[in-house]
């Protein structure tokens, strides 16, 4: 598999949301956590300035995921699939009646603007979550990267991600509740 692009426009980037989990095979993975909390287990892929995100409880599965749509993906178990403009919220029940918000902002600043958000946001990924940045796609003095914060709770995954676009001026953020207390 060739290895990932950050040239591309976010623009080009959708989300999907999938009934199932994805096949690591898919994607080139920069780096990786995972971990059981409660009565679920999670699984978190930075691929670029992207994200899959699959929760696990039980024999029941929900997987996020933010890529390019020319990336070969499964049709199997699609439950929505929409490209990033704007502001945008989106909830679904899955699986035994549990739960799953999600919420985006595409937010393109000013430089001074931009600068100082992306140096918050390296400086607050020093004290928790997952932080990957990509220096070999830097095209300026600052470097494209995912940040994704999270709070594993007994029976919730609260998720905020920023993936950083420096030639853009832009940063996604995304915000996503995976909740599993039964409705």
């Amino acid at each position: 598999m060739e290895p990932s692009r950050i040239d591309q426009s976010l623009s080009e980037l959708n989300f999907y949301l999938f009934q199932r989990p994805l096949h690591p095979e898919l994607f080139n993975i920069y780096s990786s956590r995972q971990f059981t909390q409660g009565d679920y287990e999670v699984q978190i892929w930075i691929i670029g300035c992207s994200h899959v995100v699959s929760v696990f409880a039980g024999s029941h599965c929900l997987t996020e995921l933010i890529c390019p749509p020319d990336q070969m993906l499964p049709q199997r178990g699609l439950l929505e699939q929409f490209a990033f403009r704007g502001e945008k919220s989106y909830k679904c029940s899955w699986s035994k009646g549990y739960g799953y918000m999600m919420n985006f902002e595409v937010e393109t600043m000013s430089t001074n603007l931009y600068k100082q958000t992306h140096n918050d946001l390296t400086n607050a990924a020093r004290k928790r979550g997952i932080f990957t940045a990509f220096p070999q796609w830097a095209r300026g003095e600052l470097v494209p990267f995912s940040y994704l914060d999270y709070d594993a709770g007994q029976h919730e995954l609260r998720l905020h991600t920023f993936h950083a676009f420096p030639e853009q001026q832009t940063i996604l953020k995304t915000q996503s509740l995976f909740d599993m207390n039964k409705h």
